[in-house]
């Protein structure tokens, strides 16, 4: 019982943690306006200028906090709030994903090896869940150790590739920080807000690795439960 807390319930819980934190810093920092008044957008682009980027196109998709950087097509996505807002969040936000674009023309190694686990990943995605909960089901089978078995290694490839998501995170974002203030897009007494924002973000990438983790020994003690 108290492995399963720790395993599954603490992870469940710091994820909602982590969740709280980013909606909270997000929401009291889109309120708060750059001195300078430049747009999200117009602060992606000056960061890729920066950095001699000119084949990524920026577009504003809906959603909110549904920002990402697509290096297949070399599109840069902003939500309506950070495409269209000069806040301190939307600032931070925006800057980031320009952030990956760097990384991307840079060739930052973990990010290279994201992008070629991405399309396994999406499979062990879509398999996993279904593989291990049919497998507990018919735990006491042998047909349920073998799908416990391949659920396992589906399970493993998610945990790799939100352990290679950790350090591509945390490198745009710091990318994103300096740049912002060496290009005078923010003054260094604003960074407060693009920091409390960035780095709430980044708790939800750590939340995500801890649960995904906690998930895979918990289906290895399963396993090796059976084997006893």
């Amino acid at each position: 019982m108290l492995i399963w807390i720790v395993l599954i319930i603490v992870p469940m819980l710091f994820g909602l943690y982590a969740q709280f934190r980013i909606r909270n810093a997000y929401g009291k920092n889109v309120q708060i306006q750059s001195r300078g008044r430049i747009t999200g957008r117009e602060a992606a682009q000056a960061v890729m200028d920066s950095a001699g980027i000119g084949d990524v196109q920026i577009v504003e998709v809906p959603g909110q906090l549904s920002d990402h950087y697509d290096p297949m097509h070399k599109r840069l996505a902003l939500s309506h709030d950070n495409y269209h807002g000069t806040s301190l969040a939307a600032l931070g936000v925006a800057a980031h994903e320009a952030g990956h674009a760097i990384q991307h023309k840079v060739g930052y190694s973990m990010m290279t090896v994201r992008q070629t686990l991405a399309p396994a990943t999406q499979i062990a995605a879509g398999a996993a869940n279904f593989l291990l909960i049919l497998g507990i089901v018919l735990i006491s089978s042998a047909l349920g150790g073998t799908l416990l078995t391949i659920g396992a290694i589906a399970l493993g490839v998610i945990v790799l590739f939100q352990f290679v998501t950790l350090p591509v995170e945390f490198d745009a974002s710091r990318r994103a920080k300096a740049q912002l203030v060496n290009l005078g897009i923010v003054d260094r007494d604003e960074m407060e807000g693009v920091n409390e924002t960035l780095d709430a973000a980044a708790l939800t990438y750590v939340a995500a690795f801890v649960a995904a983790l906690g998930s895979l020994l918990h289906i290895l003690l399963l396993l090796s439960g059976r084997r006893d």
